[in-house]
């Protein structure tokens, strides 16, 4: 199958990343290999590295505590047939993190979990990328590495920094403003959306349980570049 040359493999991975709110975890049963899949609600670090919370008592984490190799599909979620749609198979390793970003960053897209992060038997994981298969349509069937779906984040730690704040301030102070993203600049339907986060490439927009990507026209790595940039998206929401 020739590959389609209009396609671009790397920006659908990405989106396919900090869109998913969930997806089926593969890892493999302790006592025999055999594989096992479970249902789980995902998010990613700002470089979007996928994180899951997870509980010691689930087999999918007894599994993981056993050895550590892990899978992970993701997919559109959209009507229709979903074979039709885009999925991404991502491959790696668990492994358990008490980082504060990763827990505020996955709580902020997932909040319902805040009720029972702090039980013992929680914690968090990230994934350890080795490789992913995106499967996108015919002719948009690709391997890609780590570095093709990952982001750069070395030098973005004062936007890192500054990114609780920054998506609070929009949600409080210029709602009308994520709401104009999401419908005119992505051709969402009309409600209440919110700002989920942002990292050096886009913005997370959330309904629920949907999300969109609004990605940059340039790369933001400073509060003042995320203010410029977000203006002037505000700016081109407003003239449609």
């Amino acid at each position: 199958m020739k590959p389609d040359p209009a396609f671009d493999a790397k920006s659908a991975a990405k989106r396919l990343l900090r869109e998913a709110r969930s997806g089926a975890i593969a890892t493999l049963t302790a006592d025999s290999g055999d594989p096992y899949c479970s249902l789980v609600n995902v998010a990613t670090e700002a470089d979007g590295t996928p994180l899951l919370l997870l509980s010691r008592l689930a087999l999918h984490t007894k599994n993981i505590l056993a050895d550590a190799r892990i899978s992970l599909m993701l997919d559109e979620r959209k009507a229709g047939d979903p074979l039709e749609g885009a999925r991404i198979m991502l491959m790696g390793r668990a492994e358990a993190t008490a980082g504060a970003a990763s827990r505020a960053r996955y709580l902020a897209r997932q909040p319902e979990a805040a009720m029972f992060a702090d039980f013992p038997d929680f914690a968090f994981y990230r994934i350890a990328l080795a490789g992913a298969h995106l499967v996108a349509g015919f002719g948009r069937i690709v391997d890609l590495s780590p570095a093709d779906i990952l982001i750069d984040v070395n030098d973005a730690q004062a936007l890192l920094d500054a990114e609780a704040g920054a998506v609070e301030h929009m949600n409080s102070d210029h709602a009308d403003a994520v709401r104009l993203y999401a419908t005119k600049l992505l051709g969402a339907p009309d409600g209440e959306w919110r700002c989920a986060g942002c990292d050096p490439e886009g913005l997370e927009l959330q309904l629920g349980r949907t999300v969109l990507r609004l990605n940059f026209p340039q790369r933001a790595t400073s509060p003042a570049a995320l203010r410029q940039v977000l203006k002037q998206l505000a700016d081109e929401a407003r003239a449609q």
